[in-house]
């Protein structure tokens, strides 16, 4: 499948069918996120994966995950993150999105649904996993597969602004 077919195909999936998921399915989506491109290299971002039901229930209280078998919680390491000089801007939330990004890509390559969840509780996550102070909560992806009817790939020209009001050529 081309990458243009995959982005287009791929839809915030929000009930799953309880199925498992498989652990070489797992293996790659880490894979990708393994291979996203971060500030410097210097890959600030920490994943906890939870797909065993006491951590499932645990994360129940700071999110709702949609009952979703697999969930990765993508965490920024503000102690590793890179910092641009000129304004001291820190892009380790940056880096974890485009982590975020290619685990929900492959994840839909490998016929699963996904959703990315950024409402949560962040000190609740924190206290019911142990998250170190370094480490952000950054966002949560829920994964598994769908029981959903799959949303039509050309859905993109009905939901989102024209191109033309998107990308300005050279001045805004």
């Amino acid at each position: 499948m081309e990458f243009s077919e995959l982005a287009k195909k791929r839809y915030s999936v929000r009930s799953y069918n309880g199925k498992k998921v498989e652990q070489e399915k797992l293996e790659k989506i880490l894979e990708a996120a393994h291979a996203a491109p971060t500030a410097a290299n210097l890959q600030p971002v920490r994943l906890l994966v939870i797909q065993e039901e006491e951590g499932l229930e645990k994360l129940s209280k700071a999110a709702n995950v949609y009952h979703a078998p697999l969930v990765i919680v993508v965490c920024a390491d503000h102690d590793k993150a890179w910092v641009r000089p000129f304004d001291q801007k820190q892009t380790c939330d940056i880096d974890a999105s485009i982590l975020t990004d290619h685990m929900m890509l492959q994840a839909a390559d490998l016929g699963l649904g996904s959703v990315w969840i950024c409402y949560f509780k962040p000190d609740v996550l924190r206290k019911e996993f142990g998250i170190p102070e370094n480490l952000e909560p950054v966002n949560i992806l829920a994964v598994g597969y769908s029981d959903e009817t799959p949303q039509p790939s050309d859905r993109h020209g009905k939901t989102r602004i024209p191109i033309k009001d998107l990308a300005s050529l050279e001045h805004f």
